[in-house]
C-alpha cells in the first residue's frame, strides 16, 4: 500500500489564498483561513447517515423530524457564517439539504456570490449534485437491503433534478455535479448527458463537475478528464473525491486533475468518523502536544493532512454541530506547522494510517445508517 506526502504553498493568518479556479469567489484577509473549507450537507439534510455516533449527538430517542433537522442545519449554517464559511455542498439525495440551505440563505438575506450583492452584504455559493433520488421516507434506518437512495444517471433524470434544484436553491448554484459517477452507470460515455451538461454550463453559467466514490476513483477521475464537449473543451470543471489519511489511492489522479486545471474537492476527510479512532492519529495528537499544539484534536490533524496535499484541495466539513464545524476549521491553522516544522510527523501519519483501498471501501459499505 502506498502513502503520500506533499509540501503545499505556505499558508499564514495574513495570507490571501489565491484560487485560479472558478468555484469560489471573494476571498478576503478575514476569510482566507476558511476559504478552502466548505460545509457538506450530507449528514444534516436527512435524519440518518453512516457517520459514526450520530445517536450520541442527536439523542438516541429524539424524533428527528423535519423541523428538528432544519433547526440543527440552521444552527450549523449560522456558525458557518460566523467563521467565514460561505460555501455549502448539497445533493438531490441528501434529503432536504437544498431546501434547508435555500430557505436559510434567503431568510438571512444572503445574496448569491456570483452576480449578487455589490454593496458589501453577505454572499454565499452552493454546489449540488444530481443522479440519486432520496427514497428513505425520512427514516433513520431501513430494513436490511432497502436503499436510502437510488441512482439514475440518465438525461431524463438530470432534466428532472436540475429543475428541482433550481426551485430550492437555484440562484445560489455555482457548481452542479454528477453524483458518484461510475463506469457501470454509463454516464461517462453517455453523449446525451454530456450535451445536456454542456448546455447547462453555457446557458446557466454553472460549472459542471462530478463526484466519485469507491476503489476505482482514480480511474474514473482520469477518464473524466478526457470527456469533452462538442467544441473540444473539457466538460468537467471539478471533481469531488473521497480522500483522507486512510484512503490515499486517488492521490496521483488528483494531482493530475489539479495540474490540468480542474478544481479538487475532498469529501469524507474524516472517513465518516473512522479516522478519528485510528490509534496512530490519536497518538500523533498526543505526541504533538505542548505549547501552542496542546489542544490539537484528531479531526483537526486529519483534515490538515488532507489540506497539505499538492493538489490544493478544497475540503468539505461534515459537521453536524456548531462546535464540530469550529473545530474542523482550525485544521487550516496546522498546515504550516505540519509541513515546515513537523514534516516528519505528516509523513508518519500518512504512512501509519493508510489502508488498502479495497478494504477501506469494504468497511465503509458495512457502516450502519444511524
Amino acid at each position: 500500500v502506498s502513502f503520500y506526502y506533499a509540501s503545499p504553498p505556505r499558508i499564514t493568518q495574513t495570507t490571501t489564498i489565491q484560487h485560479p479556479k472558478k468555484i469560489m469567489v471573494a476571498i478576503t484577509p478575514q476569510t482566507s483561513l476558511t476559504a478552502r473549507i466548505g460545509l457538506g450537507m450530507a449528514a444534516l439534510g436527512r435524519p440518518g447517515y453512516i457517520n459514526l455516533d450520530r445517536s450520541s449527538i442527536f439523542g438516541k430517542d429524539t424524533p428527528r423530524n423535519e423541523s428538528f433537522m432544519q433547526e440543527r442545519a440552521d444552527a450549523v449554517l449560522s456558525k458557518a457564517f460566523d467563521l467565514g464559511v460561505t460555501w455549502f455542498d448539497c445533493a438531490r439525495s441528501y434529503g432536504l439539504s437544498e431546501k434547508f440551505v435555500g430557505e436559510y440563505l434567503r431568510k438571512r438575506g444572503v445574496a448569491p456570490a456570483v452576480g449578487g450583492d455589490k454593496g458589501g452584504g453577505e454572499t454565499a455559493v452552493v454546489s449540488s449534485k444530481w443522479g440519486y433520488t432520496y427514497v428513505a421516507d425520512w427514516k433513520v434506518s431501513l430494513e436490511a437491503g432497502e436503499p436510502h437512495e437510488i441512482k439514475e444517471h440518465t438525461v431524463e433524470n438530470f432534466l428532472k433534478q436540475i429543475e428541482e434544484t433550481t426551485t430550492y436553491v437555484g440562484e445560489y448554484i455555482n457548481l452542479y455535479q454528477i453524483h458518484s459517477a461510475t463506469f457501470d452507470s454509463g454516464v461517462l460515455t453517455d453523449t446525451r448527458v454530456h450535451e445536456a451538461l454542456a448546455k447547462c454550463k453555457s446557458e446557466r453559467g454553472w460549472n459542471i463537475g462530478l463526484s466519485v466514490s469507491g476503489p476505482q476513483q482514480n480511474d474514473i477521475i482520469r477518464t473524466a478528464m478526457t470527456v469533452t464537449t462538442q467544441d473540444g473543451n473539457r466538460l468537467f470543471d471539478s471533481v469531488q473525491c473521497t480522500y483522507n489519511v486512510l484512503e490515499q489511492k486517488p492521490h496521483d489522479a488528483l494531482v493530475e486533475a489539479s495540474s490540468s486545471g480542474m478544481d479538487v474537492i475532498i469529501k469524507e476527510g474524516l472517513a465518516n468518523g473512522r479516522a478519528l479512532r485510528h490509534p496512530f492519529l490519536t497518538d500523533a495528537c498526543r505526541r504533538w502536544g505542548g505549547g501552542d499544539n496542546a489542544l490539537v484534536t484528531p479531526d483537526q490533524l486529519a483534515l490538515a493532512c488532507v489540506l497539505a496535499q499538492p493538489f490544493s484541495p478544497r475540503v468539505l466539513s461534515g459537521a453536524v454541530t456548531p462546535e464540530q464545524l469550529e473545530s474542523n476549521c482550525k485544521a487550516v491553522n496546522l498546515v504550516d506547522r505540519l509541513v515546515e516544522g513537523e514534516g516528519d510527523l505528516l509523513r508518519e501519519i500518512m504512512k501509519g494510517c493508510v489502508m488498502d483501498s479495497e478494504d477501506y471501501w469494504s468497511e465503509r459499505s458495512d457502516l450502519s445508517w444511524n
